[in-house]
């Protein structure tokens, strides 16, 4: 009986710290990541939905690298954008922008290295090549 408890209580301490490993709270980086991408996301369905406003082709491209420098300046402009107030998702986005600038200057000022200062990349960003199926 005594192998059985040891290996029965060896495989619950496994478990019980593959638990707490999953269960780590997001680094101040990982929030900023998932957040830029999360607007990112929204901002290309905004434009790309036909139910929203015609102002919305008028708003600043929105593509965010939390890498480069000037994604604050970007965030900024975005958020600052006198347009489209009346139309509920854009408030939103510009909400979760203003969050996103917010945690980068404030909260997680000193854990973020920018590898650029690039603002043209911000507006005609180089994508990924698309995988053939």
């Amino acid at each position: 009986k005594l192998p059985r408890k040891k290996m029965l209580l060896s495989l619950v301490a496994l478990l019980s710290a593959a638990l707490l490993a999953t269960a780590a709270p997001p680094t101040c980086y990982s929030r900023v990541l998932s957040l830029s991408k999360e607007i990112t996301e929204t901002f290309k369905e905004l434009q790309t939905s036909k139910a929203v406003d015609s102002c919305v082709e008028t708003l600043p491209r929105l593509y965010l690298d939390v890498h480069n420098y000037c994604v604050l300046a970007k965030l900024r402009d975005f958020v600052a954008y006198p347009r489209c107030e009346r139309v509920l998702e854009v408030s939103e986005l510009k909400e979760k922008a203003r969050s996103l600038y917010t945690i980068m200057i404030s909260y997680c000022r000193r854990d973020l290295v920018f590898l650029t200062d690039d603002c043209s990349a911000l507006e005609n960003p180089i994508l990924p090549p698309i995988e053939p199926s």
